[in-house]
């Protein structure tokens, strides 16, 4: 019986991949991804995750079981208790690479949170000039990519910053001078590009609906001469009316890829937990969006699924309080 089971599985992985074969390249390349930079501290804590039957499963294989190709990690300067450092990041990412998992690095440059309403200086750099910030950024994207690929990561895709709609490294950087964060974010571009010559380069926005703010922000570091290669966005539509802001999304990616020439990608999107079949349907859409845009449509990104109900005050993963994924993460 062992052994005809053990056939039985093997045909059906065959005929598996057989029939992917054909798929284009975008459909095989597409990122399904999710952000999970939470999930060893939680495991630490204690937390448990469990497949559909109740059985505590690893849950990087949780995710890959439900087709998440790709997997997002922040990193941040000089954490509290280490979480997000180089070494943090690494070990998830070991995590996620033994399974096959393509891999996105999301540089806050900062020591802890980074996005619209707060763009910290670490700690260890409050007090240096511009040029030295610009050393600053350009040393420690270097030193966090060289320790992963000397480690044998392999990046597909860079962040420079996080949710930097008003700037970053604050008030250097801040979008008052564009001028200066476009020096900036060219020194985690550039040196993004010598660890990784074939790494796309990420400005990740929040608020994608918003089309006026990207093209503010887009005109202004184009004009300040900024290298990138892909729009990043985040998107978190309320429940009552998530199609009406996935239509602007819509409207924003494509303005995106016609005004500059960029592809897109979703970094961050999410719903409240409790939501998960209405989540499940504006996911549905939002990958079907972001696919109509063919090989300028990179991929999309939940973020922190793997996020207990309430863990860190934060009730828009995708598991519920027995750790089981929600039936939102099935649109993938």
């Amino acid at each position: 019986m062992q052994h005809s089971s053990f056939v039985r599985r093997l045909k059906i992985g065959l005929c598996s991949l057989f029939f992917a074969l054909p798929l284009t390249t975008q459909a095989a390349t597409f990122a399904n991804g999710a952000d999970v930079s939470w999930v060893d501290q939680e495991e630490s804590s204690g937390y448990v995750f469990r497949n559909s039957s109740g059985v505590a499963t690893d849950p990087f294989v949780l995710l890959s079981n439900l087709g998440i190709n790709a997997i997002r990690l922040r990193v941040w300067v000089n954490p509290t208790g280490g979480w997000n450092d180089g070494a943090d990041v690494l070990y998830k990412a070991k995590r996620a690479a033994a399974l096959g998992q393509r891999i996105m690095i999301d540089f806050h440059y900062s020591d802890s949170w980074a996005d619209p309403g707060q763009q910290t200086k670490p700690a260890a750099w409050s007090s240096h000039t511009f040029s030295a910030l610009t050393s600053d950024v350009y040393n420690h994207t270097y030193s966090i990519l060289n320790y992963l690929k000397t480690n044998g990561i392999t990046v597909e895709w860079v962040q420079v910053g996080n949710e930097i709609n008003s700037g970053m490294l604050w008030p250097s950087g801040s979008t008052s001078n564009f001028s200066q964060l476009a020096q900036l974010i060219n020194q985690g571009y550039s040196a993004t590009k010598t660890v990784y010559p074939s790494a796309k380069v990420i400005l990740h926005l929040a608020n994608g609906y918003d089309d006026a703010t990207f093209r503010w922000f887009f005109d202004g570091v184009k004009a300040a001469g900024a290298n990138w290669d892909v729009v990043g966005m985040s998107h978190y539509p309320p429940a009552a009316s998530w199609a009406t802001y996935n239509s602007q999304l819509a409207t924003t990616m494509s303005d995106m890829v016609s005004r500059y020439g960029k592809q897109v990608i979703i970094s961050e999107v999410g719903m409240d937990w409790t939501q998960a079949s209405v989540a499940k349907s504006m996911l549905s859409d939002v990958i079907t969006k972001v696919k109509a845009l063919g090989s300028n449509g990179l991929g999309v990104f939940y973020w922190e699924p793997e996020a207990y109900p309430g863990w860190q005050g934060y009730t828009m993963g995708a598991v519920n309080a027995s750790g089981e994924f929600t039936s939102a993460m099935s649109a993938f």
